[in-house]
């Protein structure tokens, strides 16, 4: 076991309330259960030697391979030596997974598909962030690890017997060809509820079912464009990372990867954004998701009648998977970090801050979904979306913190003010279209002066672009989105100089940075990598402004430094290894919207 594995040297298996990284060389590095933000099970990846892990290894001699099982999320680690190939097949089952569950079930098969491979296991769980001790039970076939409110069982199927070390467990086996052996981890809240034995058949019936569900799910996509492959996987991680109780999908599964090794810019992604989340909303009705762009409208629905902010305000950036708005950050100091990368924080501070742009992704998100099925929307739904618009009017002139969640102060964001912009249109156009009872000449009229403003304060004559915020000239990388909001035309003289200033300032070989903190300080230590969001945004904004040769380019050469199993960090750094947490789902979901406009850009050329 290496210790600690590249980022991107992972697949990502879940059963759509948590989920778990496995290393391509067989370790499971983390987990947490039995929600995504809930205590780690397993969390080596920020500490080798506190955090816990379960590996599979073999004895043999070359790399292993690691690859998903076409259009699922059943991930395949292959060990491949002289003597014999053998491969793990992990995979989380997927069962009622509206329903909150308190414990969840990872399946581990060891194979030999060639000769003879001798495997070891091991299995170090600990709990809370590696904080509570366990005791170990151990039986024939069956191991059991309690922790204060939390536990975690082994059950194996086939040659597996295991030996105790101190608390936690080992084992060795050697397969022959078409031999099968089996574990199934349990983890979740305490239960003394005895398990029944695990058998064969048991274990290929949860591989049938699993395989199926996902087979089925990517059926239901209406996407046959020309990167079917990578935009099928990353349908896959988004719904992998969606809560399916409530429809809300993380940021990312992880906590604390950093975006520039042994930096400090290392934050906890497993809340849901309202951003992203609203953003996400486009991709998945692009695909013909409409089940799940849905219950995240049903979500994100609650969250406007709710009201309850930890800031104050009508919304803030990000909540708990559940919509509660909690998230108090503290400092794990007993973890090293990923490669010394401290702190490892827990829980976001940033929930707290003010960012006025989510109020227009949030009318945007809504705008959609309703659109998409051309239907009312529910009285008591509009009549909190519209008196969160009346607040608007009053409340959009002011400084706020931005969309990259800086720590130098609030500023006079550009991208804010669009988005505000976005949310009064977007609420306009619902009104009249449903006749709906709305303020819209009030809205209209701020509308247009924020317009007005961002063309007067947000344009810089200097640099001949629309910039970070006003009186200043830094570009920014959000801004990317202003012709996709209808902000402006994509091929409006301002935007195509605009355009053509990140060419020079902010885009490095097809690969963007989101704004230069040289230039402009965000009240963090460090640099930054550039961001895969991004770059993908670039390539949706060349579509629209029609430079399509370059617009496939910078897609085709982003799509190269996906990792081997096709997923993608937060950002890529100056050598292109993946950094930040990981997989992330603003990633993901910006190259669907790229892969969906750049073939509707190259088709409607034909």
């Amino acid at each position: 076991m290496r210790r600690y594995p590249p980022i991107a040297d992972h697949g990502l298996v879940g059963d759509l309330q948590t989920a778990a990284l496995v290393s391509s060389d067989g370790t499971v590095d983390w987990l947490c259960a039995p929600r995504f933000d809930s205590p780690s099970v397993f969390a080596s990846l920020l500490d080798h030697d506190r955090g816990g892990h379960f590996t599979v290894a073999a004895d043999t001699q070359r790399p292993p391979v690691q690859l998903y099982l076409q259009d699922t999320a059943i991930l395949v680690t292959r060990f491949l030596g002289e003597a014999g190939v053998g491969e793990v097949i992990d995979f989380m089952p997927v069962e009622n997974p509206e329903c909150p569950a308190a414990r969840h079930r990872l399946v581990r098969i060891l194979r030999a598909t060639r000769g003879q491979v001798r495997f070891s296991l091991e299995c170090r769980p600990r709990f809370d962030y590696g904080r509570a001790g366990h005791r170990t039970d151990v039986g024939e076939d069956a191991v059991r690890f309690d922790a204060p409110g939390a536990q975690a069982s082994l059950q194996t199927a086939g040659p597996i017997r295991w030996s105790r070390e101190g608390d936690d467990v080992r084992s060795e086996l050697t397969l022959a060809e078409g031999e099968f052996a089996a574990v199934l981890l349990t983890v979740g809240d305490a239960d003394d509820t005895p398990l029944p034995p695990l058998t064969e058949a048991d274990v290929r019936t949860l591989f049938k079912g699993t395989r199926d569900f996902w087979h089925a799910w990517v059926r239901r996509s209406r996407y046959h464009g020309r990167w079917q492959d990578m935009v099928n996987r990353s349908a896959i991680t988004l719904k992998l990372l969606t809560y399916a109780p409530t429809g809300a999908p993380v940021a990312a599964p992880t906590m604390g990867l950093p975006e520039q090794i042994g930096g400090t810019r290392n934050w906890d992604y497993r809340y849901t954004w309202v951003r992203d989340g609203s953003l996400s909303v486009g991709a998945l009705l692009g695909l013909g998701y409409v089940e799940e762009a849905h219950a995240f409208r049903k979500w994100l629905g609650d969250r406007v009648r709710a009201g309850r902010t930890v800031s104050g305000e009508p919304l803030q950036i990000m909540y708990r998977i559940d919509g509660e708005p909690d998230l108090p950050e503290e400092v794990l100091d007993h973890f090293e970090g990923y490669q010394g990368s401290a702190p490892v924080r827990v829980g976001n501070g940033a929930a707290g801050q003010l960012q006025l742009d989510i109020y227009g992704e949030v009318a945007l998100a809504l705008a959609q979904a309703v659109e998409d099925v051309r239907d009312v929307p529910p009285y008591e739904g509009w009549k909190a979306l519209s008196g969160v618009l009346d607040w608007l009017v009053k409340a959009w002139d002011r400084p706020d913190e931005g969309i990259w969640e800086t720590r130098g102060g609030q500023k006079d964001f550009t991208y804010s003010r669009v988005m505000c912009w976005t949310a009064f249109d977007r609420g306009i156009r619902m009104a009249r279209e449903f006749a709906r009872p709305a303020d819209t000449a009030g809205w209209g009229a701020a509308r247009d002066d924020i317009m007005g403003q961002v063309m007067e304060r947000g344009w810089s004559t200097e640099r001949r672009a629309f910039v970070q915020q006003y009186e200043d000239t830094t570009l920014d990388a959000s801004l990317l989105l202003m012709p996709s909001v209808g902000f402006i035309s994509p091929k409006d003289p301002r935007w195509l100089s605009t355009l053509e200033a990140m060419e020079q300032e902010l885009v490095s070989d097809s690969l963007v940075h989101r704004y230069d903190p040289a230039a402009s300080p965000d009240g963090l230590r460090g640099s930054e990598g550039t961001f895969s969001l991004c770059s993908f945004l670039y390539v949706d904004a060349l579509a629209q402004a029609g430079q399509l040769g370059p617009a496939r380019y910078a897609f085709d050469k982003m799509l190269t430094y996906a990792n081997h199993a096709g997923l993608f960090a937060e950002e890529i750094g100056p050598t292109g290894d993946q950094l930040g947490n990981f997989p992330q789902a603003f990633t993901h979901l910006a190259l669907i919207t790229a892969a969906l406009s750049l073939d509707h850009q190259m088709d409607v050329a034909r």
